[in-house]
């Protein structure tokens, strides 16, 4: 089936015609992310493509609007720099996030020197107003993009654009003062929204990059927008507290059209939770049944939206990882985090998986608010029982806008000025130091490395790592313990 994507592939050619100086371009969109400038990933080496950008291409190529993509993730710097100085001046639009602000602030200051009208939008920006229109911002979009962007590009076509008219957005006025408009209504019926424009970008790099790093190339899809859950640490500033999702027949459609074009080995379903609407799945299912589509993939969920038939049906269909959000095994830290799960069920998720030939990945977090020796204790021992293929930590950080950012908003202290820096960098007063949650990590790993060596049984090849396990173990935990307890430290 063809693509809905707005358009093919420009040649080499095409591209120089446009940087020396196409006129008809209305709109430059770039997301600031630099792979090569990435330490980490440039040892993980799994990107994907910035699919949102990618939306909002379409989107607006359906409407008659003249759109460029310039896709930063394999480029420099330099090359973008070029972009804004060389091209005819006309918009800008920067995805950020919390992990590209420093990036972000630089280009938008280069591209108000060169000219540009310049909008920001994403996940970050609506938390940071100010602090973006400060920075170089003509427009911050608030919520999702496409209707909002589509209606900006009309209104600047018009000498006496009025942006107060347009929901969704902040500015400033003629007198500097900052404006924010109504809120921008969630697109209802997302079937009727094009396939994000991939061939605008070089999606076989990305699947090349995979497959030269892992053995097999992979692709990305979303077949729903939002979560509807209210875990006090995650920002829902662009698509609300919502659930939307696209019809299974649309979303296989989508899949076929991937697997036809790019011949990916893999596939990572980007949802914030796959497996909310048990009826949708099951549809889904018996949609890639009857087409005779299989492939591995990898998808994030919640136990409590995982059940035996659920996770018996993701196996059939290919799942070869299942994220759970665990964060804590700790049942008091989850209650207080409005997490709405129970350690129990995280276990017998990982259970469940394990018996279906499914690996299982757990997201845990360190230092959240009221966190004891304790509760990291029961996070240890819950990690070692579960016994999960893979976990990934992280010191909790309070991100500007939610929950958890206002019960500790007195006390985050900005170790750098704001835009050299993100929230993931904020230190908190009065919690533990960093260097508690190194020691307290390494204790998890011993912990979890020796658990799973015993279930090796009696191997004389073992027996060595064993006793040095052991030995590490112990000094870890009279580290951890010997560290002067947060209300003696505040005091």
């Amino acid at each position: 089936m063809p693509s809905r994507c707005a358009r093919r592939k420009s040649t080499d050619k095409e591209r120089e015609d446009e940087v020396a100086g196409d006129a008809a371009m209305e709109l430059l969109l770039t997301h600031g992310y630099f792979l090569f400038e990435d330490p980490k990933e440039l040892q993980i080496m799994k990107p994907y493509p910035p699919l949102g950008l990618l939306y909002i291409c379409s989107h607006l190529r359906s409407k008659g609007h003249s759109v460029e993509v310039f896709d930063s993730t394999f480029q420099t710097r330099s090359a973008l720099s070029n972009r804004l100085r060389e091209g005819t001046p006309a918009a800008l639009g920067i995805y950020a996030n919390l992990m590209t602000r420093p990036n972000v602030v630089k280009i938008l200051r280069e591209a108000k020197q060169a000219g540009w009208k310049t909008i920001v939008g994403g996940p970050e920006p609506g938390a940071y107003v100010e602090e973006y229109l400060d920075a170089g911002a003509d427009v911050v979009v608030l919520g999702e993009g496409e209707i909002t962007l589509e209606e900006l590009l009309n209104a600047w076509k018009k000498s006496d654009a009025d942006l107060g008219q347009i929901a969704g957005i902040a500015f400033r006025d003629a007198r500097g003062l900052t404006c924010r408009t109504a809120p921008r209504a969630q697109i209802a019926d997302l079937d009727a929204q094009p396939w994000p424009a991939r061939e605008d970008i070089d999606m076989d790099r990305y699947v090349d990059t995979w497959r030269t790093h892992h053995g097999k190339g992979s692709v990305s899809i979303i077949t729903a927008r939002g979560c509807p859950y209210r875990c006090e640490w995650c920002s829902h500033q662009v698509f609300g507290q919502t659930h939307r999702r696209r019809k299974p027949q649309h979303v296989a459609d989508e899949l076929a059209w991937l697997l036809e074009r790019y011949k990916p080995d893999a596939l990572w379903i980007a949802d914030d939770v796959f497996t909310i609407n048990h009826d949708w799945l099951a549809k889904w299912a018996a949609e890639l049944k009857q087409r005779k589509i299989h492939i591995p993939f990898e998808c994030i969920s919640r136990s409590d939206r995982l059940n035996e038939p659920v996770i018996r049906t993701l196996a059939e269909l290919g799942c070869q990882r299942l994220w759970v959000g665990s964060e804590s095994g700790s049942q008091r830290i989850l209650d207080s985090m409005q997490r709405g799960v129970k350690v129990q069920a995280v276990r017998q998720a990982v259970a469940l998986c394990r018996q279906y030939g499914i690996e299982t990945g757990m997201f845990l977090m360190w230092g959240y608010e009221g966190e004891e020796l304790e509760d990291i204790e029961a996070t240890i021992d819950h990690v070692r029982s579960s016994n999960p293929d893979i976990f990934l930590t992280t010191v909790s950080y309070p991100i500007k806008g939610t929950p958890y950012y206002n019960k500790v908003a007195s006390r985050v202290v900005q170790i750098k000025p704001w835009g050299q820096t993100s929230d993931r960098e904020f230190e908190v007063s009065g919690r533990r130091p960093r260097d508690f949650y190194r020691v307290a990590d390494e204790l998890l790993r011993f912990e979890v490395e020796l658990a799973r060596l015993r279930l090796r049984g009696s191997d004389s090849n073992v027996e060595p790592r064993m006793t040095e396990l052991d030995a590490l173990i112990e000094d870890r935990r009279r580290t951890l313990y010997a560290y002067t307890p947060v209300e003696e430290r505040t005091a």
